[in-house]
């Protein structure tokens, strides 16, 4: 492994040097072979040692273990320290498509920011990491990565006592939103500007030669997580925990706690436990990502401009583009999922009526979606999945005209659908399945679930039970953050 690590070289109030905790007996449960050969770490990770190196017992040479300083907003109050409690950042590789990647132990044990915690993760949370994160990149929505799951050995003690297991994450970075804040709730404005200009010559280097280059990072940020946040609602994702400080202003989707797939369409949906007002509900979260982005404006005000009222004029400027970014996103990818090349008036409320009446008769997102393209060919089912069928069957009516207008071959169409569409998402169910077999330690269920969502969009008849909505005993109505 060759590091080239960057953060590490920031001034030493960005973190605090903190080597992983030796953990009792390191097994290797998953080793995510092909991420690992895209950073070229394939040959150390296999070694004898890779176990060693996963788990934290041992440290690659060039590695600089540190755990990030933060703050956030969490469920809307402000928390002015928070931190890596239970990660730490081993260092920087530059992978072989030349992109900077960060390596990092989730479940590592204590740092300064535990805040009482034991810095430790449990089994079940960190295999639905790794399923969850690794299914998103499947479906092709901006992710962190897993990398590997390491059980330590040890126990961790939550409502009850649970195997440890600790999670190798890979992201472009893993600086949030509450990275900023916490510069800015000290006051340090200085210290802003030197991260804003490292996130710039990171993650938005064009940004560097606007003419207000932090006015630039500013839009960069929330035009990524404009598209980011529609494709969350295009494939039905709930993260179930959208504070500042999980929000990476890289544009990818971080910290997979309680976060879902919606079975049954309902925009008010919230599975996460902790979300008892339903703040960060599935049709919540572009509402959310933009008050969040707004914190992050607030951090940038000094720097936007002299005076403040210019700052803020320009700040709230840039906010505005955020419904316009993630309405263009959204409504282009929902007209994908119709089947639609061309953009018509009314295609948004065609799209908004389906919704509609699958919320008001139960249907499944993802099974609705995928049947249509079996509706283009006349061969589908999709109206057995509405409680009240003819409901189904009058906007098929209005969306069989329109795709006539829309002039397109009915195979090449149809191929399209399913090109946008998936077969199989993480459901929760599923995932529940996964972790009650590995506390028991069988594995084969999480091997098997990570093989089909590798490839979301292709049928796979042998395990064609893998895209069922769940029965009603197999509904799960909960999903918790395991901290």
């Amino acid at each position: 492994m060759h590091f080239d690590n960057s953060y590490a070289q920031l001034p030493p109030r960005f973190y605090a040097r903190q080597a992983p905790t030796p953990v009792a007996a390191p097994k290797l449960i998953k080793l995510n072979q092909a991420l690992a050969s895209d950073l070229g770490l394939e040959a150390q990770l296999l070694s004898p040692s890779g176990v060693d190196y996963l788990s934290g017992n041992d440290l690659l040479s060039g590695s600089e273990p540190l755990a990030m300083a933060y703050a956030g907003h969490q469920f809307g109050q402000f928390v002015p320290q928070l931190g890596d409690g239970r990660a730490v950042l081993l260092g920087e590789v530059i992978d072989r498509f030349g992109v900077r990647r960060d390596i990092q132990l989730k479940g590592a044990g204590r740092t300064p920011f535990s805040r009482n915690g034991d810095g430790r993760a449990a089994l079940g949370p960190v295999l639905r990491e790794y399923i969850v994160s690794e299914a998103m990149a499947a479906l092709g929505i901006p992710t962190t990565r897993a990398l590997a799951v390491v059980t330590t050995g040890e126990a961790v003690q939550r409502e009850m006592a649970l195997p440890g297991a600790i999670l190798t994450r890979v992201a472009a970075s893993h600086i949030r939103i509450g990275t900023f804040q916490y510069f800015a709730a000290r006051g340090d404005q200085e210290g802003v500007r030197l991260l804003a200009d490292y996130v710039i010559a990171r993650h938005y280097p064009a940004a560097a030669g606007a003419a207000n280059p932090y006015q630039a990072l500013l839009q960069g940020v929330i035009g990524r997580q404009a598209a980011l946040i529609a494709r969350w609602l295009l494939a039905g994702f709930i993260h179930g925990v959208m504070n500042t400080d999980n929000m990476a202003v890289s544009g990818e989707t971080i910290d997979y706690g309680p976060c879902a797939f919606l079975d049954a369409y309902d925009p008010g949906k919230s599975f996460s436990a902790i979300d008892r007002q339903g703040r960060y509900a599935y049709g919540m979260q572009p509402r959310m990502a933009q008050w969040n982005l707004a914190r992050f404006a607030e951090t940038l005000l000094p720097l936007l401009a002299v005076r403040e009222a210019e700052a803020v004029a320009i700040a709230q400027a840039a906010l505005g583009g955020f419904s316009e970014a993630f309405e263009a996103a959204y409504a282009a990818g929902l007209n994908a999922k119709l089947g639609l090349s061309q953009t018509q008036d009314g295609d948004s409320a065609l799209a908004q009526d389906l919704l509609a009446r699958m919320a008001a008769n139960g249907a499944d997102f993802t099974l609705t979606f995928r049947g249509l393209a079996d509706e283009v060919t006349d061969s589908g089912t999709v109206r057995d999945l509405f409680a009240d069928p003819p409901v189904f069957d009058e906007w098929a009516t209005r969306w069989r005209q329109r795709l006539a207008e829309d002039g397109g071959e009915a195979a090449s169409t149809a191929g399209a659908m399913r090109a946008v569409n998936p077969v199989y998402i993480p459901r929760n169910h599923r995932i529940a399945e996964v972790i009650a077999a590995a506390e028991r330690d069988d594995f084969r269920p999480f091997e098997v679930l990570n093989t089909v969502l590798s490839r979301p969009f292709e049928a796979q008849p042998d395990f064609a039970r893998y895209a069922d909505a769940p029965q009603p005993g197999e509904i799960v109505e909960q999903t918790f953050c395991g901290t």
